[in-house]
């Protein structure tokens, strides 16, 4: 399942606009919160497809059936453009346990790169729903790697990646790893350049939240 939230007008629409225009990207805070307000509604759609139980309350007046998740939910981000997007999913799920992982495009000199992922802490995920946050779906390299890698010894029950920005291309790798999971994007752009960055795109979302940063 492919959802993308601006295919019906609503503020994740307006927030797109201000997420892509230049002169409003100056502006760090608001980009930042611009991206977790995504992620807080990406958080409630997602909420439609879990699971649930019965729950007997006390009220003041007199006891209620509610409903209950059946299980919290693990958020996972790719460290360090995600952590936006990781923020507004976990200020709606926010008895959740978080997973994070380190991963950056490592460039050569002819152009092509590579995937280097150097970090991840995870909790057990088996039976559980995983939904993992990044702002931008380019390739699906680094998502197919950091998910290979948190899964590698327990298969959760449900798989949500969760994007600002996704491109063609990077679904379709998604959908050929990982024929289960569901993505979630608050747009969906028309493909990818040479350089394999997404267009028209928004510009790095790591730079744009936090600083131009140093690779090593």
């Amino acid at each position: 399942m492919v959802v993308n939230l601006s295919e019906q007008n609503s503020l994740v629409s307006v927030w797109m606009r201000e997420l892509r225009d230049v002169q409003m990207q100056t502006d760090r805070a608001r980009f930042r919160r611009n991206i977790e307000r995504i992620g807080q509604v990406a958080a409630y759609e997602i909420s439609k497809h879990l699971m649930y139980v019965d729950a007997d309350i006390q009220t003041p007046l007199a006891p209620a059936r509610t409903k209950a998740m059946h299980s919290q939910p693990v958020l996972a981000t790719i460290l360090r453009a995600g952590l936006p997007l990781y923020q507004g999913l976990l200020s709606y799920f926010d008895d959740a346990d978080s997973a994070f992982i380190g991963a950056y495009r490592k460039h050569s000199a002819d152009g092509s790169f590579g995937i280097d992922q150097g970090y991840m802490a995870c909790p057990p995920l088996a039976d559980r729903t995983l939904i993992l946050a990044d702002p931008m779906l380019a390739t699906g390299a680094s998502m197919v790697q950091a998910l290979g890698t948190m899964i590698e010894f327990d298969q959760p029950a449900q798989m949500h990646i969760v994007s600002v920005v996704a491109s063609p291309e990077g679904i379709a790798t998604i959908a050929h790893h990982f024929p289960e999971a569901h993505i979630w994007a608050a747009a969906i752009d028309e493909g990818l350049n040479k350089a394999k960055y997404i267009m028209p795109g928004l510009g790095d979302a790591g730079d744009l939240c936090f600083g131009e940063k140093r690779q090593h």
